[in-house]
């Protein structure tokens, strides 16, 4: 009897073990690429009546290919789209970029440039992707459970607060935001006076840092503060480890106890 039992428990192991990697298993690039739906011509009519000014960067269709299926996005998706049509885009000169399979101008894929941020290995299901950002030290990431409930909806990690703050819209909404708002509005205060003599021939792998920090009461006015180009990289890894000390020296222990 003990024998049955033990035969029963695993073969149980064993069927939660083959279901847990047929669910992590990745889509092949065929199931991928959607033919008869493909999201890109709406993207392109967007993009042709759009109100903002946009760059489509050039992109090699090996690595569009590749950079899809390591992302593991469908082409009728927005997201999908996207990487699979275009190395990204640069929105009012350059100021927002938007992430696809990467370009001389913008040299990060989506793919790569998660890869040791929101996952460890290609095939990963992340808690958030990352999928833009700007000159001037902010991020968008879609939320996949990091944020809250709102799944798939896009945040925003704020140069000046050091918050993920919710935008309320999905991917395919974030992308008609960048071509259509006013994204002065959007950016007030996070621009200085000069902002777009700067940012035309700025390296999309680059960003301004600030000094007073922005998120700090020396650094409400941009306009007095010194900026330094650095590695987008290095920003978004120093922001989080900020946002972390922040967080830290900001919370009551008794909190921190209970999360």
């Amino acid at each position: 009897m003990k024998n049955a039992s033990r035969i029963i428990s695993i073969l149980f192991v064993s069927f939660l073990s083959s279901t847990a990697f047929a669910q992590n298993k990745m889509q092949s690039l065929d199931e991928l690429i959607n033919k008869t739906d493909p999201a890109w011509p709406l993207v392109q009519k967007w993009i042709d009546s759009a109100k903002n000014k946009v760059e489509v960067l050039g992109f090699d269709s090996v690595k569009a290919s590749e950079v899809l299926y390591n992302t593991q996005v469908s082409t009728y998706s927005t997201l999908g789209a996207v990487i699979y049509n275009s190395g990204g885009m640069m929105i009012d000169n350059g100021w927002i970029r938007i992430l696809g399979s990467g370009s001389a101008r913008l040299n990060r894929s989506v793919s790569a440039w998660n890869k040791g941020k929101t996952i460890k290995e290609f095939g990963d299901k992340p808690d958030y992707l990352l999928v833009a950002d700007d000159a001037v030290g902010g991020f968008f990431a879609i939320n996949y459970g990091a944020f809250g409930k709102d799944l798939k909806n896009i945040y925003y990690l704020a140069p000046n607060s050091l918050n993920w703050e919710p935008l309320n819209a999905g991917y395919s909404e974030f992308i008609l935001f960048c071509l259509d708002s006013d994204l002065s509005a959007f950016y007030k205060g996070l621009r200085w006076s000069t902002w777009n003599q700067f940012i035309t021939d700025l390296d999309g792998s680059k960003s301004y840092s600030f000094r007073p920090y922005l998120w700090s009461e020396e650094g409400t006015d941009i306009d007095k503060c010194t900026r330094k180009l650095v590695t987008t990289e290095e920003l978004f890894r120093f922001n989080l480890k900020k946002q972390k000390e922040l967080y830290d020296s900001n919370t009551p222990a008794a909190i921190k106890e209970q999360e």
